[in-house]
């Protein structure tokens, strides 16, 4: 890519599915860090994560549903990018432009969050890889260790793979991390947050069940548990026994915007997954100074949960280990849970946006 403080602006072009607000972070990063312009195609936003979506003026975006697959190539010869980014293998239609690319030696790279399971289908995937991934992609950039076995098993060599494909809009999560935990350095909000999609994967009622059990046992004081996100199972999970407990609120979904008044009034957070490949809001949770309990299936775990330092970890699917987490955030002090945030947030500023665009621009270069 070009060097920061020239004049002369390269295309990147990125080949992916649902977009959310990190994403664009990272795309606006790159722009403003490397004097790109990013040609960004994309599928159609999420009817479960229907996030507001802005474009940063080095971002040209382009509705995937207007593209069929001839288009779609055609665009990414004229563009001539520097390099390729695209979303995993599930867009046939982006494995061509790939593949179109890579032969006239532009350096194409697959990312993806799905981790290593060793299921027949990912052995089936591996051995099949070896017909189309070197002509298709360069490089493999993933999220985290278990992906990275994945890479290696699809056939990329140690050289060819980097890590931390996701990364939250650090900046502003960690100016709200400093402004709560300033705020509450004399008292701790008693509310644990949960922000997911009310899906089977979500561990939603599991957490519900969890956290009305403790109440019935007087262990939950003056704490509440809120759940922000929408989704298939909302109407069953919030009309279920336990989803309708006093001490619960299901307070739909909300925009980025919006989560700055809800993590105001909250100081813990759970995430009960039962399959999450990743999670970014771990890391904007992080940020944001609240301690973590999250699921074994959480991968997200690894970069930003230190075991009984910010936060626990419990067995995915696991009713009585989730209770024994919760309790233990129940029965911390607020000066405990002030201490645990503040781990947390430096944790998580470690990476960020323009960390994201460095590793992209060394992607762009490598041989």
């Amino acid at each position: 890519m070009t060097d920061p403080g020239t004049t002369s602006r390269e295309n990147v072009l990125v080949l992916y599915t649902e977009l959310a607000p990190y994403v664009l972070a990272c795309l606006t990063a790159l722009t403003e860090f490397y004097e790109v312009d990013v040609h960004l195609v994309h599928w159609p936003v999420n009817k479960e994560a229907p996030f507001d979506l802005e474009f940063a003026p080095g971002i040209i975006a382009y509705d995937r549903t207007q593209l069929d697959d001839e288009a779609l190539l055609q665009l990414a010869r004229r563009l001539s990018p520097c390099l390729v980014l695209a979303s995993g293998w599930v867009d046939k239609g982006y494995l061509k432009a790939c593949r179109a690319l890579r032969k006239k030696g532009v350096n194409t790279v697959m990312s993806f969050d799905t981790a290593w399971r060793g299921d027949l289908k990912q052995w089936a995937n591996a051995a099949l890889a070896r017909f189309w991934i070197r002509r298709t992609f360069s490089h493999a950039w993933v999220t985290g260790g278990p992906q990275v076995k994945y890479a290696r098993r699809l056939g990329f060599t140690e050289d060819r793979i980097r890590t931390g494909f996701y990364s939250a809009d650090t900046p502003k999560w960690l100016a709200i991390g400093r402004r709560l935990l300033d705020a509450r350095s004399e008292h701790w909000p008693h509310r644990f947050l949960c922000v997911a999609r009310y899906i089977p994967a979500k561990g939603l009622q599991l957490l519900c069940d969890a956290f009305a059990e403790l109440c019935e046992e007087k262990a939950v004081l003056d704490w509440e548990l809120w759940i922000v996100g929408t989704g298939e199972l909302f109407d069953q999970i919030t009309n279920s026994p336990t989803g309708k407990h006093p001490r619960i609120k299901h307070l739909g979904f909300k925009q980025a915007h919006e989560m700055e008044s809800v993590l105001e009034q909250c100081g813990a957070f759970v995430l009960p997954s039962d399959y999450e490949p990743w999670g970014v809001v771990v890391h904007e949770m992080a940020c944001a100074g609240l301690p973590l309990i999250l699921s074994t299936a959480v991968g997200a775990e690894e970069r930003f949960l230190e075991e009984g330092v910010n936060g626990h970890l419990f067995w995915a699917g696991d009713k009585e280990t989730l209770k024994e987490a919760l309790r233990d955030i129940l029965l911390s002090n607020d000066s405990k849970l002030f201490l645990r945030g503040r781990v947390g947030m430096d944790t998580a500023s470690d990476w960020s946006p323009e960390e994201w665009a460095r590793t992209a621009n060394e992607l762009s270069e490598a041989k």
